[in-house]
């Protein structure tokens, strides 16, 4: 039964992070609301977990994410939102197209400022809440061939930040998970199948890490985490 139950609405679900996720906190009593463009892939995971809302929408339009939290807000105001979310392509300088690199924003940073100002502050009118974005490290660096991908994360990060410094003492926990790791999946896997199990971050060591810091007590907040495996290089 969904009564009473908490709200945890994970954008950009699928088969490895977003899922982990979707798991990790039914698991620990959440009713999901699920966002991915994909919904009926949405509708099979949903299946999983009682009660779940499936909210299909591609989050770089304004207006299907409009209506996407329009129809979310009709359920409850999540108690966590975990922006999974995330638009990416790879080039130089030279090779990138502009229109990808303003659709990455689109979604990497434009789509975040949305969820964050449609949900936020109903959190705080709830007495608080978690707003918990994930990223990589591409927020941090710029190197060469992420010329389309690393100014859209970096500006997440930033803009996460301007924002946990306004609703933190509101009560509402802003939190940057950045993985910097190559995800364990099965196209992963063919990409580097030379590379040993300990290579590679595990989705559900993942959602481990998401659920606790959006556990944290209220005296020991974090704002940024980043998590790798121990043997990554950095």
């Amino acid at each position: 039964m969904s009564v009473n139950k908490p709200i945890c609405f994970i954008t950009g679900v699928g088969p490895g992070t977003g899922t982990a996720i979707a798991r990790r906190f039914a698991e620990a009593g959440y009713r999901l609301a699920l966002n991915a463009r994909d919904e009926g892939r949405l509708i099979k995971l949903a299946r999983e977990f009682d009660d779940s809302i499936v909210l299909a929408a591609d989050i770089s339009h304004p207006k299907a994410r409009q209506a996407m939290l329009e129809k979310l807000l009709q359920y409850d105001v999540p108690k966590v939102v975990v922006n999974n979310a995330v638009g990416g392509t790879f080039g130089t300088y030279l090779e990138i197209d502009p229109n990808d690199l303003a659709r990455n924003f689109s979604i990497n940073v434009e789509a975040m400022l949305a969820l964050a100002r449609g949900i936020i502050p109903h959190m705080i009118d709830r007495g608080g809440g978690v707003f918990l974005a994930t990223g990589n490290t591409s927020a941090y660096r710029g190197k060469p061939n992420f010329a389309g991908f690393a100014p859209t994360k970096a500006a997440q990060r930033v803009l996460l930040e301007s924002i946990a410094r306004t609703v933190g003492p509101q009560g509402v926990h802003c939190a940057y998970v950045a993985i910097d790791a190559v995800i364990d999946l099965e196209w992963t896997r063919k990409m580097a199948p030379e590379k040993p199990d300990e290579y590679f971050c595990r989705p559900a060591d993942i959602a481990d890490e998401v659920f606790r810091i959006a556990s944290q007590k209220r005296s020991a907040w974090s704002f940024e985490t980043v998590i790798r495996p121990f043997g990554e290089e950095w």
